[in-house]
């Protein structure tokens, strides 16, 4: 093997792309599913105002839609991934594509406003561009199932690539679709229409994806439970251990015990057990990832481009390259995610790379030079979505293999409910001619949420890390005990020679 074919397979593995082309099946078509979902996110939500402005709704009413639109996806979210274990991980991703299905059909045939309300809050559309419904939860869940300990980060890390890649691609087509069709004769509103189209049939590929998924999707509680072990407050690396370790350790302890007769109604049944531990952990993950969602949400895409146009009079083709380049920046960034979780470990990889992000968000509206600015904003998509991965995973490691799901859900939709918040404050400092406090307050409250997280989780050893070390404790007895049995047999016999002396 050449030196160069040598560096090449060192640098592959160091980005997780080995680890991705020797991932199961399952995993490549839910990381598929994934950049197809995001195509359609993109496209739509490149239209979504515009095709409601053709319509002449008002903007307080599009408002409002987008609002109600976020909040029906906070419920049905929640209940979709609660009891996604119960219902069936497969069955619950195949539900949520038909409702993308519905919601492009809906919005391609339907000019009347309350139908499309209605279509955006039961079903399945983004209104900006951001993941929604329950898919993230139960495929990150599968996917930190179906992966070891030591190679979860890098396929977190191709999975956060992949909705990137689908998102700015969706984004890119739709805009040229739009664009030829118009200049073909097309009616403006019929031109956005047939991104609706798309979008149902993004969908219902999705769907058909779904059917494929096999069995090594769902949940096995039998095989995934691990036992109540004591708590630490050591951070040691790695931070990950296998899920068959976990179900190693359940079988040994508990061989002999029969499960006694249960009592439970359907929907107890259906219901996640969540460990008093793990909901303890849950809540204080919720309070951090809330305050950094609502940060996000006062500083987001559509304002932050509203804000560099009013201030430094930007054409519209110079704001589309500088965002394209910085989302470039943050796609690639994520490459170097995993080989640095591997080096100084999960927690500090979060927070060391979103620190420097969350200073340059808080610097970005103070200079009065356009290029200061821009370089700023570029150095916060740099190294701001370089902690997705990484807390990804933690959370997988932190919690027990049967309340992944729900548990992510529960995060995913504190999160959605936090992003409703911001727009509103910003919009109203805006008008206060004080667009620049948004900027401060967002990166104060980025900066507050890293220091916490180190403080809280620095040390904490999660369920993974204590079922392997007590495998090795495990493993480890048998041989002192062996070793004991020696020195005394050694002993005794060294005893007797003296006495024959």
């Amino acid at each position: 093997m050449t030196r160069a074919t040598t560096a090449l397979r060192v640098f592959a593995d160091e980005i997780g792309f080995l680890t991705l082309l020797h991932s199961p099946r399952d995993t490549k078509l839910l990381l598929l599913q994934r950049l197809v979902r995001f195509l359609a996110f993109g496209s739509a939500t490149l239209v979504l105002v515009l095709f409601l402005r053709a319509l002449d709704i008002p903007e307080a009413r599009i408002g409002l839609f987008m609002t109600l639109t976020l909040l029906g996806d906070v419920v049905i979210s929640l209940v979709l991934t609660v009891f996604a274990d119960g219902i069936g991980r497969r069955v619950t991703l195949a539900f949520g594509a038909l409702c993308m299905v519905v919601s492009g059909i809906a919005f391609a045939l339907s000019s009347n406003f309350w139908v499309l309300l209605v279509a955006a809050v039961f079903g399945v559309i983004s209104p900006s561009g951001n993941e929604i419904g329950p898919f993230r939860a139960i495929e990150e869940s599968v996917i930190a199932g179906l992966t070891a300990r030591e190679e979860r980060t890098g396929l977190l890390v191709w999975y956060t690539i992949f909705g990137y890649t689908g998102a700015s691609l969706g984004v890119l087509v739709c805009g040229w679709a739009v664009a030829g069709v118009q200049s073909h004769g097309w009616e403006v509103l019929e031109s956005y229409r047939l991104v609706f189209w798309v979008y149902a049939i993004l969908g219902a590929a999705k769907f058909s994806m779904c059917l494929f998924l096999t069995e090594r999707c769902e949940s096995n509680k039998e095989k995934a439970e691990v036992t109540s072990i004591p708590a630490s407050g050591d951070e040691t690396q790695p931070l990950l251990a296998s899920a068959d370790d976990e179900s190693t350790l359940h079988s040994e302890n508990n061989a002999a015990k029969p499960a006694p007769p249960s009592k439970e109604s359907p929907l107890q049944k259906l219901r996640p057990k969540i460990s008093d531990e793990s909901i303890w952990i849950l809540w204080k993950l919720c309070l951090l990832f809330c305050m950094d969602s609502m940060a996000s949400s006062l500083v987001s895409s559509s304002w932050m481009t509203y804000f560099f146009a009013l201030k430094f009079h930007l054409s519209q083709g110079t704001l589309g390259t500088l965002f394209f380049v910085c989302n470039v920046l943050s796609t690639m960034s994520n490459f170097a995610a995993t080989p640095l979780a591997r080096r100084i470990g999960l927690i500090k990889t979060m927070v060391f790379t979103h620190i420097p992000a969350s200073i340059a968000l808080a610097l970005t509206p103070l200079p009065s030079n356009a290029l200061a600015a821009m370089a700023l904003l570029a150095l916060r998509y740099s190294t701001n979505s370089m902690d997705q991965a990484p807390r990804q995973a933690f959370i997988s490691a932190a919690v027990l293999p049967e309340e992944r799901t729900a548990v992510m859900g529960v995060l995913n939709v504190g999160k959605t409910l936090s992003q409703s918040v911001g727009p509103s404050i910003t919009g109203t400092l805006a008008e206060k001619k004080l667009f620049w406090v948004a900027f401060v307050v967002a990166g104060g409250l980025k900066v507050t949420y890293d220091v916490f997280m180190l403080v809280m989780f620095l040390g904490h050893r999660t369920v993974e890390e204590r079922a392997e070390q007590s495998l090795v404790g495990q493993a480890e007895a048998p041989l002192e005990t062996e070793a004991e049995a020696e020195g005394e047999t050694t002993g005794r016999a060294e005893s007797g020679r003296d006495q024959n002396a």
